[in-house]
Parts: C-alpha cells; structure tokens; sequence
C-alpha cells in the first residue's frame, strides 16, 4: 500500500468541510444549525468560520446557502444557456467566465489499447481532499481522490487503461494539479493541456461538459440535446460517470432535471463541496481572469 504522509492544511481543511456537508445533508429534514455541524466535527463554530473561509472564502451563511437544494435549483434555472458558448469573462446575467481554459487533444483507438502508453502519476493536495493526477504525454489524462488508500486510488486510474504503463513522477504532475486547483493559473493564453482518453461518445459528451463554466450546472438532458441526441440523457449519464479527468472536466456541473445530485465517482459529499467552492470562489475567478486577460503573458501551457 502506498503510504500517506501528514495532511497538508488544505487537505485537513477539506476533511472538516466534507463532514460538515455530510452531517447537514443527513439531516436536512430537521435543518440543523451551522453551530451544530461545528460541534459534530469537534470544533467551536469560530473555527468552523476560520475553516470555510480559507477554504473558499465563504461565510457560514455561504456556505449553508450554497449546499443548499435551493442553490442548485436556481444553477439549473440556466441549464440550457450555461452550454452555450461562454464569454470569457466579465458578462451580466447568467453568463460566467470559461474556467481553465483547457484545449485537449483525444487519443485515438489506437493509442488507447497500445501497449506503448506510457502515462506518469503523482499525489498532490486538492481543495477537495489529495488527488492523484495522471499525465500522458499530450496533458492530462486523469484526476482522481484519494479517501484513505492510495493504492485504491492509482488502482482506479489503472484500470481505466490496463494497457499502459504508469510510472511515478510527482514532479512532473505536480504543475497539472496547480493548474487544475489554482484559478490564478487559468488562463486564456496559456491553456490547460487535456489528453482525452475514452470512446467517441465519451469524448463528445466530455467536450461538452467543458463548455459549463464554473459557477453554473447542467443538465444530462441538456447535455444530451446540445449533442444532438435528446433521448440519449441516460447514455449521457453513463459518460459523465467514466469521466477520468474529476473536476477540470466539470462532471460536478452535472444534475438531475430535479435538481438532485445523483450519482458522482469521488462521492456526493465531494460533489456539493465543489458546487459550494466554485460559488465562494466565483467572483475571484472573474476578476482574476479578467485581469489575466488584461495582460501580455505568453508562457507555454501545460
């Protein structure tokens, strides 16, 4: 078993969050108290406010607000719109700026059942507890969660592509996860390399996922219309499940027509903690892309 050393801060931050979503969701029919959600974690609720707000600049109220069925109702209000192609930055109304600015190339049949494919791994701190991040040689391949086993982990990267051969390389894999989990890095001259490994369905499905900008949520409905098969919302469901780049291909943005969450790969806790991040850090990421924007950078993308 690959050993796992002390949790760096952002990953103990995420432990708190994540058990506070669970307690309040568990209990959502008796409303409990941010004050009560504190003391289960063990801590005073000064804390918890501490916790929430280096973890994504939120308030208590934020936060109870943006886990809410109430906030995801009202992300879905603008499900068809949020697949449109999104101004980059700085729009009224529904529209949000496109986060990462990633370009991805798709591995051809080929390439994926060759046993040439070499694919490099590290584990990296995350806002939504460590992640294993996977790296082919055209970008990134795959983004995972570790919860306790990092062999189990690897083992689920692993099994997605069986033919390949995976070599550790943290400090090769280490810019791809600043790049997924800091919005400082998302920008629109320098774009987040993506190397799409899947089916021609999962890719489409994949791509179009892409086009939810961060802060809104989608549909499988909608997404199934925008492909031009409006009847294949369950297939659609399917795609968005073998996702294997979690996060920076925002399975996340995906929710029932009802506006319940579903299923997710890394866990529903994992799920709102990302609804609730992106809508603490929303109005920093369209200040900071438009300030990118504003800027003549040109280093080479990841």
């Amino acid at each position: 078993m690959l050993e796992m050393e002390a949790a760096p801060p952002v990953i103990a931050d995420y432990a708190i969050v994540e058990r506070a979503i669970e307690f309040i969701s568990s209990r959502r029919r008796d409303q409990p108290s941010i004050d009560e959600a504190a003391k289960n974690a063990g801590l005073s609720l000064r804390r918890l406010e501490q916790v929430l707000e280096r973890w994504a600049r939120l308030t208590t109220t934020a936060f109870l607000q943006a886990i809410s069925v109430e906030h995801v109702r009202e992300l879905l209000r603008n499900s068809a719109a949020a697949l449109e192609e999104a101004h980059p930055v700085g729009l009224s109304g529904p529209a949000r700026p496109r986060d990462l600015f990633a370009i991805h190339e798709t591995l051809t049949l080929r390439d994926r059942r060759s046993d040439g494919l070499v694919l490099r791994y590290g584990f990296h701190p995350s806002p939504f507890g460590e992640a294993v991040v996977v790296a082919a040689p055209q970008g990134l391949a795959g983004l995972g969660f570790v919860d306790d086993d990092r062999e189990a982990a690897l083992g689920d990267m692993r099994r997605r592509w069986p033919r390949a051969r995976f070599l550790a390389d943290a400090d090769g894999t280490g810019a791809y996860a600043r790049r997924a989990f800091d919005p400082k890095l998302w920008r629109l001259d320098a774009p987040l390399r993506l190397a799409m490994i899947g089916s021609d369905f999962d890719v489409l499905v994949w791509e179009t996922l892409l086009r939810a900008p961060v802060g809104s949520a989608t549909t499988y409905s909608d997404i199934a219309r925008k492909i031009g098969k409006p009847t294949a919302a369950r297939a659609v469901g399917a795609a968005v499940g073998r996702n294997p780049i979690s996060f920076v291909v925002p399975c996340h943005r995906a929710l029932g027509r009802s506006g319940a969450l579903t299923g997710y790969y890394w866990g529903l806790a994992r799920k709102q903690a990302m609804i609730a991040w992106e809508a603490g850090r929303v109005a920093e990421v369209v200040e900071w892309v438009g300030a990118a924007m504003g800027k003549n950078i040109s280093s080479a993308p990841c």
